[in-house]
């Protein structure tokens, strides 16, 4: 063929459905007879449920019926990540709550104005009890405990016998205590499930469209949980307004769902609104990080101690575990750490609980070692970069294997770093910087730089399908799209394979009906895992069509290539050509498809990397900051579609910078929200930032046959802490040192009222030196507990 498709701008096919109205969402689906559903949600953080009456609720008008976890038989489904099974989440509470918006009762009926009405008709006896709020508050052996079985807070944890010993040969030590914020994920369209009954004669006892990233996984879980086959659940999941990690496997409302079908006999729709999903869906990051970097006084680092603290919520999920497993293994960073000792434990407070959200431990462990960074530059008085480069790992290295478990398969960190440094200009911003302080002015120059990695893919392998029929083609595959182009990206691979158009690549995902088995997406997994294997299929009809056009044009299988024309012919005779609706003809003929399909298993997780630029104006009088530029020089190894790449990372910086500015969950001491609407938990919109200046360095992964690493995250990771660093860079004359995120004006002020005087650093709880002594695992077992 005369070029490959792979590696040029392509506009998304997927756009012109959504752009025209005509998208199909759980909210919008038209489902005869369908009930509609409500949750009576606890107004407070932690009670003692002594009843909850539902008569009046169910004689409303309008309800078909009114239930609390005594009335109504709800399995609990199988979290998405177990991680402490004696604090599982029941779907409605049962003896007590423990967060504010917990279910505690539902309500079906025949419209949700008639829903919304009951809710308030519902009576529900609380004995308050005493509320920990706090994750560092909550290892206090005397709070209250969430699960008195227990015994404590601490829903799991380890320390490192290394301890302080990994400091012992430093010059200097840079310490400080950082607070990476609770965040909400903040989806455009929230979690929404539509179940229809099924039963015996039927070919499914359950249908389920669901706004979720893994169909497979939920309809797996909904299985387990009722006793079913999986082949007798269908789960479907149409178009998806925003994941971000928060829509990863079954939550409590959907078996809640799932159990009134089967109960009432009749489809009921549940679609979670705003305030809901801002109490309800799992909240991201949420760690206090208890760091110190040892190095010699020219600027080498000697070791890294780092004690941190994963807040889960209310309920021992994924989202507490995250300080345990991936932020752990990422602590290194991009840098030659000799000696590192890391200790994590996991929190239960009365707040919402944790989960994933873009990044899910990997932004936490980036933010925790670029900060310190900056802290060792100004300690040190060596220029931040200066500082980095002195201390990367040399691409000599790689593959490298990092002291807590991680094999890096490749990378060149200087390359990205030096290029966003190159793009930024970044000794005409020193200047800049240097001279807005000489002259007194109050409004200064921030500069801040990050340098990161990533773990993306790896884990389980992916399916796909390729077949080509009359028509053209037809893909399937195992991953879920929600906005990140996978039509577009998989159609070029195999439009790029066989030559077949573009246009004529139809995309098939998100039906377990459709497709049989598949991983789902999350973990910026989908292009190099899934993408390979549509690869590997596309080979395998290419090779088979090869086979029937060797037949029909009477010369050797060798002999046979695709033609720029997109046809099948023999090498050296132009008119001697069979087309592919031929090719489909032939192998029906047969009693065949042109088809083939594949479980692609990678050879281990990639590394994607890169470096930001952050470059901020800081007014001294109010403590504002406004933004003023973005460079981002981001690698994920080779490129398909550099579009969608950009697309990536736009959005995964606008939410990085958003955490380091705006975005906080909050909860009073009582653990009620005070961050419960958009009008209170501040989203930034595109008018509140600059223009991304985003480009890229490709170091190809040898992992799979793409050599593509991951992109849906990397923007996020590398953002945050170069916004972070740029506001206190822009104060450091004055004597400040660090200021948690968000920087926001209060926050910015009062660092620089209290100058040099500041503390950023205390002694970490005393729950850490109880905790086990880590067991050793070996880098490939802690490898695959993080992907």
């Amino acid at each position: 063929m005369v070029g490959s498709l792979l590696g040029t701008e392509v506009q998304r096919v997927e756009d012109p459905e959504l752009l025209r109205g005509r998208g199909t969402y759980v909210g919008n689906l038209d489902i005869e007879g369908v009930l509609h559903i409500g949750f009576v949600r606890s107004p407070m953080a932690h009670a003692l449920i002594s009843g909850v009456d539902v008569a009046a609720a169910a004689a409303a008008p309008g309800v078909v019926g009114a239930f609390a976890a005594a009335d109504l038989d709800v399995p609990i489904p199988p979290p998405f990540a177990e991680f402490n099974p004696r604090c599982a989440r029941p779907p409605l509470a049962t003896d007590r709550v423990r967060f504010v918006g917990e279910p505690v009762a539902v309500i079906v009926g025949e419209s949700a104005a008639a829903v919304a009405d009951a809710i308030e008709l519902v009576d529900v006896d609380y004995e308050p009890l005493p509320v920990v709020a706090d994750p560092e508050q909550a290892l206090d052996p005397a709070a209250e405990q969430q699960f008195p079985e227990l015994g404590s807070n601490i829903a799991g944890g380890f320390r490192d016998p290394a301890g302080a010993d990994v400091l012992a040969d430093a010059e200097v030590v840079v310490r400080a205590r950082i607070e990476n914020q609770r965040v909400a994920v903040v989806p455009l369209e929230g979690n929404a499930i539509a179940v229809q009954p099924g039963g015996p004669e039927q070919d499914y006892d359950v249908t389920v469209h669901v706004s979720t990233q893994m169909p497979h996984g939920l309809r797996d879980g909904l299985a387990k949980a009722f006793g079913w086959e999986p082949e007798r659940v269908r789960v479907i999941s149409p178009h998806v307004g925003g994941g971000f990690g928060g829509k990863a496997g079954a939550v409590s409302e959907h078996a809640v769902a799932v159990a009134l079908a089967l109960r009432l006999g009749r489809p009921v729709r549940w679609v979670e609104t705003r305030s809901e999903n801002m109490q309800g869906m799992p909240h991201g990051r949420a760690q206090v990080q208890f760091a110190e970097l040892g190095l010699r006084r020219d600027g080498t680092i000697t070791g890294l101690r780092c004690r941190v603290i994963g807040d889960c919520g209310a309920y021992a999920g994924f989202g507490g575990a995250l300080a345990l497993s991936s932020t752990r293994m990422m602590a290194q960073g991009v840098y030659r750490i000799p000696k590192i000792s890391y200790d994590g434990v996991a929190a239960l407070t009365n707040t919402t609980p944790v989960g994933a959200f873009r990044g899910a431990g990997r932004p936490e462990a980036a933010a925790m070692l670029e900060r310190m960074m900056d802290l060792a530059a100004a300690e040190l008085d060596i220029d931040p970069a200066a500082l980095r480069r002195k201390n990367f790992l040399v691409p000599e290295s790689f593959p490298h294997k990092t002291l807590l478990g991680a094999t890096y398969d490749s990378g060149d960190y200087a390359l990205p770093f030096d290029e966003a440094l190159r793009l930024a200009d970044y000794e005409a911003l020193r200047a800049e910087q240097a001279r807005r302080i000489e002259a007194g002015e109050k409004v200064l120059l921030g500069i801040g730089t990050s340098a990161y990695v990533e773990i993306t893919g790896g884990g389980a392998g992916e399916y796909a399908e390729v077949e080509v029929h009359e028509h053209g083609a037809r893909i399937k595959v195992g991953t879920s799209a929600h906005g990140q182009g996978h039509a577009t990206s998989f159609a070029m691979i195999v439009s790029d394979s066989l030559g077949i158009p573009l246009e004529s690549v139809e995309f098939v995902q998100s039906d377990t009906a459709e497709v049989p088995r598949g991983g789902g997406t999350g973990g910026s997994r989908s292009l190099q895992i899934a993408g390979s294997a549509v690869q590997e299929a596309g080979d395998l009809v290419l090779r088979k069509a090869k086979e029937l056009a060797a037949a029909r044009l009477e010369a050797s299988v060798d002999d046979i290539e695709l033609t720029d024309g997109g046809e099948l012919g023999v090498a050296g005779v132009p008119s001697a050509t069979i087309a592919w609706p031929e090719l489909a003809r032939a192998a029906a003929e047969n009693g065949d498809r042109l088809a083939a399909n594949v479980d692609f298993a990678p050879g281990g997780a990639t590394f994607p990397f890169g470096a930001h630029v952050s470059v901020v104006e800081v007014d001294v009088e109010t403590g504002f900051v406004r933004p003023l530029r973005h460079i981002a020089v981001d690698d994920c190894g080779r490129i398909i579609n550099p579009l969608l790449v950009r697309g990536q990372q736009h959005g995964g910086a606008a939410q990085g910078i958003a955490q380091a500015l705006w975005e906080q969950v909050t909860f009073d001491a009582e653990g009620n929200p005070e961050t419960g609407t958009l009008a209170d938990y501040t989203i930034p919109s595109a008018a509140d930032l600059p223009s991304f200046e985003v480009t890229n360095t490709e170091t190809p992964s040898p992992l799979n046959p793409l050599g593509a690493k991951g992109i849906g995250e990397s923007a996020t990771v590398g953002s945050t802490p170069a916004v972070q660093n740029a506001v206190v860079d822009a104060l450091k004359h004055l004597g400040v040192r660090h200021i948690d995120m968000p920087t926001t004006p209060e926050r910015v002020w009062q660092a620089i009222q209290r100058g040099a005087s500041a503390t950023h650093w205390q002694e970490p709880p005393a729950a850490f030196e109880t905790l086990p002594v880590r067991d050793e695992t070996t880098p490939e077992d802690a490898e695959e507990a993080v992907v």
